[in-house]
């Protein structure tokens, strides 16, 4: 088993509260703070130079908002993850996170074990939103639903998924883990990923959100 910390850059322009957070996260040794940010130039920066596993970004940052720098960000950092931290509650700032390339998107309302959950799932690779916003998501996920005709054609031409791989992109359409789709479904959990990653790659998709935006276009889920 890994042991090694997760290491995490936070990003946030409050003092106050970025401190609070790391001196939070430091109750947990499955985490490691390695750097902190106040903007976006910081964050790009730190992240170029610090290499972290994820980063914790706020939204609502001087300057630049926190989403409108994640492709500076993921560019800085390609293997680093990005989990939004921050108080907006709207759904266009949520799936606009995600569809840039967060890996999830928490409330400041979440508590301490929550917030270390979320940031091991992201770091495994799970997309993560507080369970407040899931109604939020297929909401503005299904808002942007109108494609071009071509778009409606390649779908067409993609392969078809077995009942079994329908069932659990359903499950990721509304924000489960694979741990979450284990126990849903009564298998193992590695089983699930290996259907996520067929999935993933029947469809010609990179990521669990794409495949949620896809589950909730074309499956209803």
């Amino acid at each position: 088993m890994n042991n090694t910390p997760i290491r995490l850059l936070v990003v946030d322009d409050h003092t106050l509260f970025r401190r609070g957070l790391i001196a939070l996260l430091a109750q947990y040794p499955q985490v490691q703070v390695v750097g902190e940010a106040a903007d976006a130039g910081e964050a790009r920066r730190g992240a170029a130079k610090l290499q972290p596993d994820l980063v914790l970004l706020d939204n609502h940052l001087p300057g630049v908002r926190g989403i409108d720098a994640l492709p500076e960000l993921k560019a800085a950092a390609p293997a680093a993850k990005v989990l939004m931290l921050t108080v907006s509650e709207d759904e266009q700032d949520l799936a606009t996170a995600l569809q840039a390339g967060a890996q999830g998107y928490v409330l400041k309302t979440i508590d301490g074990a929550a917030l270390l959950d979320a940031i091991e799932r992201c770091a495994r690779g799970d997309t993560v939103v507080s369970p407040e916003l899931t109604g939020k998501l297929v909401t503005a996920l299904r808002g942007a639903q109108q494609r071009p005709a071509a778009d409606d054609d390649e779908a067409a031409t993609r392969p078809a998924l077995s009942p079994r791989e329908l069932e659990i992109v359903r499950h990721i359409a509304r924000g489960a883990s694979n741990k979450e789709i284990a126990r849903a479904l009564e298998i193992a959990e590695t089983t699930v990923k290996i259907h996520v990653q067929h999935i993933l790659r029947k469809l010609g998709l990179s990521s669990r959100v794409q495949a949620a935006v896809y589950a909730t276009e074309h499956l209803g889920a």
